[in-house]
């Protein structure tokens, strides 16, 4: 999953919970630019960062290793 693709579900979320950005980055301890950033898929976030957004949400976050080839 792309970060364009990663903001996209965060914002998609975040809006069908009513919650707003300013309320959602409190919530989950992030700056309001962070947050903004994500969800237009600009940001380069940390893993951690992604956790804490997504545990607020009421997301799950299943990261995959890709083998080398």
């Amino acid at each position: 999953m792309s970060i364009l693709e990663i903001g996209q579900t965060i914002k998609t979320r975040r809006k069908s919970l009513g919650v707003t950005q300013p309320h959602l980055a409190e919530l989950a301890d992030v700056s309001i630019n962070t947050l903004y950033k994500m969800e237009r898929g600009v940001a380069n976030p940390t893993l951690a960062v992604v956790l804490q957004i997504a545990d607020v949400l009421g997301l799950e976050v299943i990261v995959s290793v890709k083998q080398p080839q």
